[in-house]
Protein backbone atom coordinates (compact mmCIF):
# COMPACT_ATOMS: atom_id res chain seq x y z
CA UNK A 1 0.00 0.00 0.00
CA UNK A 2 1.53 3.60 -1.05
CA UNK A 3 -0.58 6.33 0.31
CA UNK A 4 -3.61 4.22 0.45
CA UNK A 5 -3.42 2.80 -2.75
CA UNK A 6 -3.49 -0.62 -3.86
CA UNK A 7 0.02 -1.64 -5.01
CA UNK A 8 0.16 -5.10 -7.32
CA UNK A 9 3.36 -6.50 -8.34
CA UNK A 10 2.79 -8.49 -11.76
CA UNK A 11 4.72 -11.29 -13.23
CA UNK A 12 4.60 -13.05 -16.58
CA UNK A 13 6.29 -16.18 -15.65
CA UNK A 14 8.07 -19.09 -17.85
CA UNK A 15 9.97 -22.00 -16.94
CA UNK A 16 11.08 -19.45 -13.84
CA UNK A 17 10.93 -22.13 -10.99
CA UNK A 18 14.68 -21.03 -10.19
CA UNK A 19 14.51 -17.85 -9.55
CA UNK A 20 10.70 -17.34 -8.36
CA UNK A 21 10.86 -17.62 -4.92
CA UNK A 22 14.57 -15.11 -4.46
CA UNK A 23 12.18 -12.32 -6.35
CA UNK A 24 9.27 -13.06 -4.29
CA UNK A 25 10.83 -12.89 -1.16
CA UNK A 26 12.81 -9.35 -2.59
CA UNK A 27 9.71 -8.19 -3.59
CA UNK A 28 8.14 -8.59 -0.35
CA UNK A 29 11.25 -7.29 1.12
CA UNK A 30 10.09 -3.76 0.10
CA UNK A 31 7.18 -3.51 2.59
CA UNK A 32 5.32 -1.69 -0.13
CA UNK A 33 3.62 -4.22 -2.12
CA UNK A 34 -0.01 -6.06 -1.37
CA UNK A 35 -0.50 -8.46 -3.77
CA UNK A 36 1.40 -10.47 -6.35
CA UNK A 37 0.15 -11.57 -9.57
CA UNK A 38 1.99 -14.90 -11.18
CA UNK A 39 1.12 -15.64 -14.61
CA UNK A 40 2.55 -18.58 -15.85
CA UNK A 41 2.51 -19.47 -19.48
CA UNK A 42 2.47 -23.20 -19.58
CA UNK A 43 5.95 -23.53 -17.95
CA UNK A 44 7.52 -27.08 -17.94
CA UNK A 45 9.13 -26.46 -14.22
CA UNK A 46 7.97 -26.24 -10.77
CA UNK A 47 6.76 -22.72 -11.72
CA UNK A 48 3.17 -23.42 -10.72
CA UNK A 49 4.17 -25.55 -7.87
CA UNK A 50 6.30 -22.96 -6.26
CA UNK A 51 4.03 -19.71 -7.37
CA UNK A 52 1.22 -21.40 -5.31
CA UNK A 53 3.16 -21.45 -2.14
CA UNK A 54 3.97 -18.23 -1.94
CA UNK A 55 1.88 -15.91 0.53
CA UNK A 56 -0.16 -13.20 -0.80
CA UNK A 57 -0.09 -14.24 -4.40
CA UNK A 58 -2.90 -15.23 -7.01
CA UNK A 59 -1.75 -17.76 -9.55
CA UNK A 60 -3.03 -18.04 -12.78
CA UNK A 61 -1.84 -19.90 -15.41
CA UNK A 62 -2.35 -20.54 -19.05
CA UNK A 63 -3.24 -24.23 -20.29
CA UNK A 64 -1.03 -23.29 -23.68
CA UNK A 65 1.88 -21.47 -24.23
CA UNK A 66 0.58 -17.93 -25.94
CA UNK A 67 3.87 -15.85 -25.64
CA UNK A 68 4.88 -13.14 -23.75
CA UNK A 69 2.43 -10.63 -24.76
CA UNK A 70 -0.08 -12.77 -24.32
CA UNK A 71 1.04 -13.55 -20.99
CA UNK A 72 1.32 -9.50 -20.08
CA UNK A 73 -2.19 -8.67 -21.15
CA UNK A 74 -3.47 -11.10 -18.71
CA UNK A 75 -1.28 -9.88 -16.04
CA UNK A 76 -2.75 -6.13 -16.65
CA UNK A 77 -6.64 -7.21 -16.75
CA UNK A 78 -5.85 -9.52 -13.50
CA UNK A 79 -4.41 -6.61 -11.64
CA UNK A 80 -6.92 -4.40 -12.95
CA UNK A 81 -9.86 -7.09 -11.47
CA UNK A 82 -7.99 -7.50 -8.11
CA UNK A 83 -8.27 -3.33 -7.78
CA UNK A 84 -4.75 -1.76 -8.17
CA UNK A 85 -3.95 1.28 -8.46
CA UNK A 86 0.07 0.91 -8.74
CA UNK A 87 0.64 -2.04 -11.21
CA UNK A 88 4.80 -2.75 -11.43
CA UNK A 89 5.83 -5.69 -13.67
CA UNK A 90 8.79 -7.71 -12.18
CA UNK A 91 10.34 -10.47 -14.66
CA UNK A 92 10.59 -13.77 -12.04
CA UNK A 93 14.13 -14.43 -13.59
CA UNK A 94 15.70 -11.75 -11.36
CA UNK A 95 17.32 -9.99 -14.45
CA UNK A 96 15.76 -6.85 -12.51
CA UNK A 97 16.29 -6.13 -9.02
CA UNK A 98 12.92 -5.64 -6.99
CA UNK A 99 14.97 -2.91 -4.60
CA UNK A 100 13.63 -0.31 -7.11
CA UNK A 101 9.76 -0.55 -5.95
CA UNK A 102 9.62 1.88 -3.76
CA UNK A 103 11.10 4.61 -6.13
CA UNK A 104 8.71 3.27 -9.01
CA UNK A 105 5.89 3.23 -7.05
CA UNK A 106 6.20 6.97 -5.45
CA UNK A 107 7.18 8.53 -8.91
CA UNK A 108 3.39 7.01 -9.79
CA UNK A 109 1.63 7.29 -6.49
CA UNK A 110 2.39 11.06 -5.71
CA UNK A 111 1.04 11.76 -9.34
CA UNK A 112 4.41 12.35 -11.01
CA UNK A 113 4.74 10.26 -13.89
CA UNK A 114 1.71 7.52 -14.73
CA UNK A 115 4.07 5.48 -16.17
CA UNK A 116 7.49 4.30 -15.23
CA UNK A 117 10.29 2.30 -16.71
CA UNK A 118 13.64 0.74 -14.81
CA UNK A 119 16.29 1.91 -17.73
CA UNK A 120 19.55 0.09 -17.59
CA UNK A 121 21.48 2.41 -20.22
CA UNK A 122 20.33 5.71 -17.91
CA UNK A 123 23.20 4.40 -15.40
CA UNK A 124 25.55 3.75 -17.90
CA UNK A 125 26.04 0.38 -16.87
CA UNK A 126 24.39 -2.26 -19.55
CA UNK A 127 27.31 -3.27 -20.73
CA UNK A 128 29.10 -4.08 -17.36
CA UNK A 129 26.28 -6.27 -16.28
CA UNK A 130 26.41 -8.17 -19.48
CA UNK A 131 24.57 -6.84 -21.71
CA UNK A 132 25.99 -8.27 -25.27
CA UNK A 133 27.61 -6.19 -27.35
CA UNK A 134 25.00 -6.68 -29.94
CA UNK A 135 22.45 -6.22 -27.92
CA UNK A 136 23.34 -2.52 -26.57
CA UNK A 137 23.95 -1.57 -30.00
CA UNK A 138 20.16 -2.52 -31.47
CA UNK A 139 18.98 -1.31 -27.87
CA UNK A 140 21.00 2.31 -29.16
CA UNK A 141 19.84 2.18 -32.43
CA UNK A 142 16.38 1.33 -31.84
CA UNK A 143 15.99 3.78 -28.80
CA UNK A 144 17.17 6.72 -30.90
CA UNK A 145 14.75 5.24 -33.92
CA UNK A 146 11.98 5.93 -31.58
CA UNK A 147 12.96 8.70 -30.09
CA UNK A 148 12.69 10.87 -33.58
CA UNK A 149 9.47 9.21 -34.84
CA UNK A 150 7.81 8.73 -31.83
CA UNK A 151 8.82 12.11 -30.11
CA UNK A 152 9.70 10.70 -26.90
CA UNK A 153 12.95 11.27 -24.89
CA UNK A 154 13.54 8.15 -23.07
CA UNK A 155 16.83 6.40 -23.08
CA UNK A 156 15.34 3.18 -23.52
CA UNK A 157 12.47 1.51 -24.75
CA UNK A 158 13.54 -2.35 -24.38
CA UNK A 159 13.05 -2.80 -20.39
CA UNK A 160 10.54 -5.24 -19.19
CA UNK A 161 10.87 -2.90 -15.77
CA UNK A 162 7.52 -1.02 -16.02
CA UNK A 163 5.01 0.31 -13.79
CA UNK A 164 1.69 2.20 -14.35
CA UNK A 165 -0.95 4.15 -13.00
CA UNK A 166 -4.50 2.91 -12.70
CA UNK A 167 -6.16 5.07 -14.50
CA UNK A 168 -3.67 4.71 -17.81
CA UNK A 169 -3.06 1.49 -17.83
CA UNK A 170 -7.22 1.31 -18.38
CA UNK A 171 -6.97 3.74 -21.37
CA UNK A 172 -4.49 1.36 -22.99
CA UNK A 173 -5.71 -0.40 -26.18
CA UNK A 174 -3.99 -3.79 -24.54
CA UNK A 175 -6.04 -5.97 -26.93
CA UNK A 176 -4.64 -4.18 -30.51
CA UNK A 177 -1.16 -5.55 -29.73
CA UNK A 178 1.60 -8.51 -30.53
CA UNK A 179 1.21 -11.84 -28.59
CA UNK A 180 4.66 -11.85 -28.81
CA UNK A 181 7.96 -9.89 -26.98
CA UNK A 182 6.73 -6.32 -29.07
CA UNK A 183 4.08 -5.67 -26.95
CA UNK A 184 6.42 -4.09 -24.52
CA UNK A 185 7.50 -1.46 -27.34
CA UNK A 186 3.96 -1.16 -28.69
CA UNK A 187 2.74 -0.36 -25.11
CA UNK A 188 5.10 2.74 -24.54
CA UNK A 189 4.47 3.91 -28.06
CA UNK A 190 0.18 3.58 -27.00
CA UNK A 191 1.28 5.46 -23.85
CA UNK A 192 3.07 8.10 -25.85
CA UNK A 193 0.13 8.29 -28.44
CA UNK A 194 -2.51 9.17 -25.19
CA UNK A 195 -0.16 11.90 -24.61
CA UNK A 196 1.71 10.75 -21.48
CA UNK A 197 5.00 10.85 -20.05
CA UNK A 198 6.98 8.46 -19.28
CA UNK A 199 9.75 8.74 -15.99
CA UNK A 200 12.79 6.84 -16.23
CA UNK A 201 15.12 5.41 -13.07
CA UNK A 202 18.24 3.87 -13.35
CA UNK A 203 18.15 -0.27 -13.10
CA UNK A 204 21.87 -2.36 -12.61
CA UNK A 205 21.85 -4.33 -15.72
CA UNK A 206 22.07 -7.97 -14.69
CA UNK A 207 22.79 -11.26 -17.17
CA UNK A 208 23.22 -14.71 -15.95
CA UNK A 209 22.25 -18.06 -16.71
CA UNK A 210 18.76 -17.97 -15.31
CA UNK A 211 18.12 -14.97 -16.35
CA UNK A 212 15.44 -15.06 -19.98
CA UNK A 213 16.43 -13.72 -23.00
CA UNK A 214 15.30 -14.45 -26.38
CA UNK A 215 17.41 -15.17 -28.99
CA UNK A 216 18.94 -13.49 -32.16
CA UNK A 217 16.11 -14.41 -34.55
CA UNK A 218 13.37 -13.52 -32.08
CA UNK A 219 15.39 -10.51 -31.34
CA UNK A 220 15.86 -9.49 -35.35
CA UNK A 221 11.80 -10.10 -35.55
CA UNK A 222 11.72 -7.82 -32.51
CA UNK A 223 13.27 -5.10 -33.65
CA UNK A 224 11.72 -4.91 -36.82
CA UNK A 225 8.56 -4.89 -34.70
CA UNK A 226 9.98 -1.80 -33.40
CA UNK A 227 10.41 -0.18 -36.64
CA UNK A 228 7.24 -0.68 -37.87
CA UNK A 229 5.25 0.50 -34.66
CA UNK A 230 6.78 3.79 -34.26
CA UNK A 231 6.33 3.85 -38.23
CA UNK A 232 2.57 3.48 -37.88
CA UNK A 233 2.41 5.69 -35.09
CA UNK A 234 4.03 7.81 -37.11
CA UNK A 235 1.07 7.74 -40.56
CA UNK A 236 -1.62 7.73 -37.62
CA UNK A 237 -0.53 10.86 -36.33
CA UNK A 238 -0.23 12.40 -39.59
CA UNK A 239 -3.58 10.73 -40.62
CA UNK A 240 -2.30 8.96 -43.45
CA UNK A 241 -3.93 5.84 -41.29
CA UNK A 242 -5.39 4.33 -39.06
CA UNK A 243 -5.25 1.93 -36.35
CA UNK A 244 -6.69 0.36 -32.81
CA UNK A 245 -3.38 1.02 -31.53
CA UNK A 246 -3.43 4.40 -32.38
CA UNK A 247 -7.09 5.45 -32.29
CA UNK A 248 -8.26 9.23 -32.67
CA UNK A 249 -10.17 11.29 -30.18
CA UNK A 250 -13.78 11.06 -30.87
Amino acid sequence: MFKGKKVVVVMPAYNAAKTLARTYDEVMEQEIVDLVLVVDDASRDRTVEIARSLPRTRVHVHERNRGYGANQRTCYRLALEEGADIVIMVHPDYQYTPKLLPSMVALIGNGVYPCVLGSRVLGGGARRGGMPLWRYAANRFLTFYSNVVLGGKLSEYHSGYRGFSRELLARLPLDANSDDFVFDNEVLAEVLWLGCEIGEVSCPTSYFEEASSINFLRSVRYGFGCLWTALVFRFCRAGLARSPKFPRAA
